[in-house]
């Protein structure tokens, strides 16, 4: 590419020299300074004109068929040609443009490089000496060089005027092919410079757009320069919008954590965007020097981590209630044994004759306070040791249809509006006992919630790994310290409550890979959300 730019330049010159030349020969064709011998004008003329024809024909050839190197070798030719056919025009050995052999080698040197420069040297040696020598013993006079100028010279000094050119055309191709050769070897690590900064930059472009994660640069002075696709995903700005604002006027919880050390600094916050849901972030600042070791900046590293930290809590939740399970399975069994012994110690003291009215209504009451305590070890075992589930697909639009049905009997629903949103098209594969037992358990709670005038709306989505079921309210919400216990066995809020509804729901729902969680929507009120697995 280098070649092909130096080659045209040199053909746009010699237009521009040759346009020029004819102009000055033309307007000085009616002067005698031109040349002492007129018969030498309209050759000369010819000549400028041809030079220019072919300078244009080159040209055009050069921008059809790209950089050759026959066309090269064309050019130095028809250079060297050029200056013999001009000196001989031009009186010999007294024409002024015999210097015009050095730029002849200076161009072969700078196109095809040291060697070639070094032929042209001997070629323009040959022809210029050819000249002066067959000028000398008369050779040329028919074409009108006169021998009397060369013999004026005299033999000695024609000697060294022959020699001093070749002198001169030898050191010029040899500078001129050194320099060539340095500029080539210059102009190619320049090139394989320039493609591995752009190879590099190209990769760096890719990953700074592509990275899954935020990557922002900013000045010493907190300005943003760098601002990639996810940063604008987060923080709904665009990187002209967030290009040169400080970076506290986009995340105010990093003011303070910008430091003039090595060290970087690593740190959560919890950041809303526009009012929008609010997300955790993950965040690492580190400053980044230039060549000479200068802090010139930040690189700010970052990620929306609130999936990671809620299924860290989902987690730790779950081992609680794992704990929990195993330590209630064990009591319940310790309890039921003493407990049957009790009941049955009471069952036969109930049926004895000789038992007085007072003492009957006590047994009584230790029976039905037995029954009731055998009925809460049963709720908890099945916390503890849910059973298995037996899977059936089901239309839940009608599934829902039915628990609205039993639940129009509960006096808590009379003033309650009941909206079954599920899709017809619906289906799910659950076990329709358990379902029932947590959808039924669900939709009390959010009746307990809400009051007179109030709605309970259910409704279902898809996607490719869930069926998410949601159970919405628009009652008084749930406080967030409620919702870290939400899910433990024998805590309630209720106060004739037993805290087991939602421990064995959540069971259940987990017996089915599936989650159950809850959430407040930005309306108001709460919302349980169930996700069962697409079987």
């Amino acid at each position: 590419m280098g070649s092909e730019r130096r080659l045209s330049l040199f053909i746009y010159a010699r237009i521009i020299v040759s346009f020029l030349f004819l102009a000055a020969t033309l307007l000085l064709e009616y002067q005698d300074s031109f040349v002492t011998d007129e018969r030498f004008q309209p050759g000369v003329i010819r000549l400028m004109a041809f030079s220019f024809i072919f300078s244009v024909i080159s040209l055009l050839f050069l921008k059809k068929f790209k950089f050759n190197q026959l066309l090269t070798n064309l050019q130095v030719i028809w250079d060297l040609l050029f200056v013999t056919v001009l000196v001989l025009f031009t009186g010999g050995i007294l024409s002024p443009y015999s210097f015009l052999y050095l730029l002849s080698i200076m161009i072969a040197g700078m196109l095809l490089g040291r060697r070639q420069a070094l032929y042209t040297a001997s070629l323009c040696g040959i022809l210029y000496g050819t000249i002066l020598d067959f000028q000398y013993f008369g050779y040329l006079s028919f074409i009108g060089l006169s021998q009397e100028d060369a013999q004026q010279f005299g033999a000695l000094r024609l000697f060294y005027t022959i020699s001093f050119n070749l002198i001169a055309f030898g050191l010029t191709a040899f500078i001129t092919g050194l320099l060539a050769e340095r500029a080539r070897l210059s102009e190619e690590a320049l090139q394989r410079s320039s493609i591995d900064y752009y190879e590099l930059a190209q990769l760096n472009s890719a990953i700074v757009a592509h990275s899954e994660s935020g990557l922002l640069t900013t000045t010493v002075d907190g300005r943003i320069r760098v601002f990639n696709p996810y940063a604008e995903a987060i923080t709904w700005l665009s990187q002209s919008d967030a290009y040169d604002k400080h970076i506290e006027s986009v995340f105010p919880q990093l003011a303070g954590h910008f430091n003039q050390n090595d060290i970087s600094t690593k740190l959560e916050f919890e950041y809303n965007p526009f009012d929008s849901t609010s997300m955790i972030l993950g965040c690492r600042i580190a400053p980044f020097k230039d060549s000479e070791g200068a802090l010139v900046g930040y690189i700010i590293n970052f990620r929306d981590v609130s999936n990671i930290r809620s299924m860290e809590a989902a987690l730790k939740k779950a081992d609680r209630l794992v704990a929990l399970g195993e330590l209630s399975a064990r009591m319940a069994h310790e309890i039921r044994n003493p407990l049957a012994a009790l009941c049955g110690s009471v069952q036969l003291l109930s049926g004895s004759t000789n038992i007085q009215e007072h003492d009957g209504r006590l047994l009584a009451i230790v029976s039905r306070e037995a029954e009731r305590l055998d009925s809460l070890i049963s709720e908890f075992l099945m916390y503890a040791r849910p059973a298995s589930p037996q899977l059936q697909l089901i239309n839940l639009h009608a599934y829902i249809e039915e628990d609205f049905i039993f639940l129009n009997q509960d006096p808590r629903f009379t003033h309650i509006t009941l909206r079954n949103l599920v899709p017809k098209s619906a289906v799910v594969s659950v076990d329709p006992d358990q379902l029932h037992q947590v959808v039924i358990n669900l939709l009390q709670n959010a009746a307990d919630a809400v009051s007179d005038g109030g709605w309970v709306k259910v409704e279902c989505s898809e996607t490719f790994d869930f069926v998410s079921i949601s159970i919405t309210d628009n009652g008084s919400g749930i406080a967030e310290d409620t919702v870290q216990h939400l899910f433990e066995p024998f805590w309630t809020t209720k106060p004739t409550g037993t805290g087991l509804g939602l421990a064995i729901s959540y069971r259940i729902i987990e017996a089915h890979g599936g989650t159950l969680s809850v959430e407040s929507p930005p309306a108001g009120g709460c919302r349980f959300v169930i996700k069962l697995p697409v079987l």
